[in-house]
């Protein structure tokens, strides 16, 4: 029998440590892959510095990670889709409320999916390509297709003009980013158009996955410049990614008539403060700013009659945005060349030991790019 080892997360604020493993036995509905390469996202470094106020239910020692690909070693009794030896990418939720993260984080050598937050790798297509999808894809498809948030059509579904929502326009702001990549191809690939914002050294890849217009969101005149390119479409939603996002959008909807918010960030950053050595008492103002900041922006919304909520990338799991995502979207596109691996990756090391650096780079900040570990 093959034997595991981990990166493995020991105590809260603490650093990755390599150690031994328990070797993951397949449930009816899952799949064990061996890694052949893992992302990394906000999210792991929020959890390992802050995980004890943010992600109170996680208990450590603890597996981190959402995005794996590799190839299949063993499969649950009830799994049709997959066979030993097939080469997949997927969404790993260990860090989820009531999961298991040693069965299924990331982080590890051996870890377990969900066959139905799994696709096959494309022919062609390598490991460090197909891991940067899983998280960044399944946020995008929340945001977009889930009638909590925007609940518009996916691809290749029912027609993305009808009575109830008509044909219009999706504003992603923060396009650059692996949501925002992601959000941009897959509401193009529905069928919708799309205005984001992006620097101007990456307005050029937003524009090729799909957006008509692309405005430079540190420009003062942003609002005023997407509010001119939407040229009266109508407007039927907003994905906000990245800090302060969600003001700038809810301008934009309240000049366009727009009236659904989808939010990937907080009012105010959290790097600072996984990066401290001790975590109170600083924390205490950040997450009253937080806290202050959101009540306002609520108030501010609903008078504005804009309905607002925060988007979780693994929320999916249990829906059919989630199955339709994971057995029909993506498996599709990425064959046919609609839809593209998004963002770049850009490897920062290989084996277990690389993953702690691989997060302090991500939070030191990457951009249109995502960091990735080979194992």
């Amino acid at each position: 029998m093959p034997h595991n080892t981990a990166a493995v997360l020991r105590a809260p604020r603490t650093p990755l440590v390599v150690e031994s493993a328990p070797m993951p036995e397949p449930r009816p509905d899952e799949v064990v892959v061996r890694v052949r390469a893992v992302a990394v996202n906000p999210v792991d470094w929020i959890i390992q510095g802050t995980g004890s106020v943010t992600y109170r239910w996680l208990p450590t020692p603890a597996v981190l990670g959402s995005d794996v690909a590799g190839e299949v070693v063993a499969v649950g009794s009830g799994v049709t889709r997959f066979a030993v030896g097939d080469r997949v990418f997927g969404l790993a939720t260990g860090t989820d409320r009531g999961r298991d993260p040693r069965h299924e984080g990331a982080f590890q050598q051996y870890t377990a999916l969900l066959e139905r937050l799994t696709a096959p790798t494309p022919d062609g297509m390598s490991d460090e390509q197909a891991v940067v999808v899983p998280l960044g894809a399944s946020t995008a498809a929340c945001a977009l297709f889930q009638p909590r948030h925007l609940g518009l059509s996916m691809p290749g579904g029912a027609a993305h003009v009808d009575a109830a929502r008509g044909s219009g326009v999706v504003l992603v702001w923060g396009g650059s980013t692996s949501v925002g990549m992601n959000a941009v191809q897959l509401a193009r690939a529905a069928g919708y158009d799309v205005v984001s914002t992006a620097s101007p050294r990456n307005a050029d890849a937003v524009r090729a996955l799909g957006a008509d217009v692309v405005v430079d969101h540190h420009d003062p005149d942003a609002v005023a410049q997407l509010v001119q390119g939407i040229a009266g479409r109508r407007v039927l939603g907003a994905v906000a990614i990245g800090t302060g996002s969600a003001d700038a959008c809810l301008r934009v909807l309240r000049r366009t008539g727009g009236d659904v918010l989808a939010m990937a960030s907080t009012s105010v950053s959290l790097d600072g403060l996984a990066g401290r050595r001790r975590l109170f008492p600083a924390m205490l103002p950040v997450f009253t700013r937080i806290g202050l900041g959101m009540a306002g922006f609520t108030i501010r919304a609903r008078r504005a009659g804009v309905r607002t909520a925060f988007i979780w990338g693994s929320s999916l799991r249990d829906d059919e945005v989630g199955r339709r995502l994971w057995s029909e979207t993506l498996q599709a596109g990425l064959a046919d060349g609609t839809l593209q691996a998004v963002p770049a990756p850009v490897v920062a090391g290989t084996g277990l030991g690389a993953v702690q650096g691989a997060l302090d780079r991500q939070r030191a900040g990457v951009s249109a790019q995502k960091v990735v570990v080979t194992l």
